[in-house]
């Protein structure tokens, strides 16, 4: 897989992240906000050249390694048959951690807004995107979900992913309609996540079965 014109794009979102660390760098305190719980609330902390340089730089090295990980697929070929959705996949995840870095900063300069009001929203627009992407991701060994059943057969794949794109886009609408009801938002967010993660596993088997399994093979 050779990069394309295309990743330009979210190379230079990262390049911009780090550019944009660097030049708040001196107004930066040497702590900076580093993990929240789940009222929201600072709870640790990290030295800043630690937080300025460690987040972009993990962003870039999560995007090369799924943008060359097809390479040591046994399953690469199938890759092709979803180059666009893979692209906006990993796309999203660079948009996603450049977001968060960014309010990390924000948080470092004093700027205290309740993490939730961000976090929420961003990962149930996430999950939203992966939904719509999931149905049309082939069987491979490192996207996706990625279950015994799944990886043994190409029906049980396609129609996990089906089921599973819609669990997904709808865990991300409930955790957005959680948002009204501050007390409970975190609560439904966790909740809808974890019940559209554990179902696709449970689909994925129950179709296995359905089938005839092994037998089949």
């Amino acid at each position: 897989m050779i990069l394309s014109k295309k990743e330009v794009f979210p190379l230079t979102i990262i390049i911009v992240c780090f550019v944009v660390g660097f030049y708040l760098y001196p107004q930066l305190p040497e702590q900076v906000p580093s993990h929240w719980n789940a009222q929201g609330e600072i709870d640790d902390w990290a030295g800043k050249n630690f937080t300025v340089l460690f987040f972009p730089s993990l962003t870039l090295v999560i995007y090369l390694l799924m943008t060359f990980i097809p390479l040591i697929d046994p399953l690469r070929r199938n890759y092709h048959k979803f180059a666009i959705p893979y692209f906006f996949f990993r796309l999203t995840l660079v948009l996603f951690f450049c977001l968060l870095y960014l309010y990390t900063l924000y948080s470092g300069l004093g700027f205290n807004i309740n993490i939730n009001y961000f976090i929420i929203p961003a990962i149930s627009l996430l999950f939203i995107i992966i939904g719509a992407f999931l149905p049309k991701i082939k069987k491979n060994y490192f996207v996706g979900i990625r279950t015994p059943w799944t990886i043994h057969s190409e029906e049980v794949w396609d129609k996990t992913h089906k089921v599973a794109g819609k669990l997904y886009i709808l865990a991300g609408l409930i955790s957005l309609v959680g948002l009204l009801f501050i007390n409970q938002a975190i609560f439904i967010f966790i909740t809808a996540i974890i019940l559209a993660a554990l179902i696709s596993v449970i689909y994925s088997y129950l179709v296995f079965r359905k089938i005839g399994g092994f037998k089949n093979e």
